[in-house]
């Protein structure tokens, strides 16, 4: 992200972004960056000095995308890029926020970092999902879910064209490591590092069959065949249901490397925030309640390896980032 270039922003579609889009756009325009949204999200917002362009230009045509909202936000940005990924922002306006970089208030300090090249990147495989007439991609993870009264999650897998095992449960969910602290995470599955290469193959409340999680290599595709008994599961994408299997169906898996990039402006920050997040998952509170939880030094340190006042210096620990780093 440099002078010259052209950014996009995806943003949250309820959550009241126009401050930090302000805050965007006064950077943009100090750097001689053009800054370009969704024409729907201009219009909604009311947005002045934003380029409004279509959804296509918006996914083909930006050097880079800042995501303002939670993780599902994020995510979305990267599924609109896949084709062609370019670094990806999140910044966290939602709840938690597990895969988002920075959080709202921290922006200006993003902002900063960027323009300084106190950045990295980091790659991000997705899961290839065909069903009948159909083709999408996740990031997390897609899950087939029970839908009540009509039947349970029945399914064969069969691997890199073998068959491996049935299963009869109330979800079915398939990972990647960076969504392996999502739905697997809640389902009893393990926990990958964002930095590993595999799938997850993970029962929720199983009935019968498989019901334990399986873990494939980054190279061995994987097959679902529904039976002509079976019910009719919803499909589930990063979270968003994209449609409804029946008796017969089948759905094919895919793992594809380098599918996003992250922008990273601190190889610890991020990682301790989710440590202690997901540390805290267990407790009986609201999302919003957990935060009070967080460390202070973990709230108030800002993103580019720069301190907040008063909390000494920000020096990253030596060793890769904890596998706590991702999660939605």
């Amino acid at each position: 992200m440099h002078d010259g270039s052209r950014i996009g922003l995806v943003l949250h579609p309820h959550r009241d972004c126009v401050g930090a889009v302000a805050q965007v756009l006064a950077w943009t325009t100090t750097h001689e960056v053009e800054l370009v949204a969704a024409a729907a999200d201009v219009e909604r917002l009311h947005l002045q000095g934003v380029t409004p362009v279509d959804v296509a230009e918006l996914a083909s045509s930006c050097d880079g995308i800042i995501a303002l909202g939670g993780d599902g936000t994020l995510l979305g940005a990267m599924r609109l890029v896949v084709a062609d990924p370019v670094p990806v922002l999140g910044v966290n306006f939602g709840r938690l926020g597990f895969l988002t970089e920075v959080e709202g208030r921290e922006l200006d300090g993003a902002l900063a970092a960027l323009a300084e090249g106190r950045s990295t990147l980091e790659s991000r495989s997705c899961l290839v999902v065909r069903g009948p007439g159909w083709e999408t991609v996740a990031f997390n993870d897609v899950v087939l879910a029970r839908v009540p009264g009509e039947g349970m999650v029945d399914a064969t897998l069969s691997v890199a064209g073998r068959r491996y095992g049935h299963y009869r449960s109330d979800a079915l969910i398939i990972a990647t490591p960076m969504g392996s602290t999502a739905y697997n995470f809640a389902a009893g599955g393990p926990v990958m590092s964002p930095g590993a290469a595999g799938v997850l193959v993970t029962p929720s409340a199983p009935l019968n069959g498989i019901d334990r999680t399986v873990v494939l290599g980054p190279h061995e595709p994987l097959h679902l065949a529904l039976p002509e008994t079976a019910g009719h599961p919803a499909v589930e994408v990063d979270g968003l249901v994209v449609g409804r299997l029946g008796p017969g169906d089948e759905l094919h898996v895919e793992a594809r490397a380098d599918a996003g990039l992250l922008v990273r402006l601190d190889d610890w920050l991020a990682a301790d925030r989710s440590r202690v997040k997901l540390s805290l998952l267990d407790l009986p509170l609201l999302p919003e309640e957990l935060m009070e939880l967080v460390p202070e030094e973990l709230r108030r340190r800002t993103p580019g390896g720069v301190p907040a006042p008063g909390t000494g210096p920000a020096r990253a620990p030596q060793g890769s980032r904890g596998p706590g780093e991702a999660v939605s």
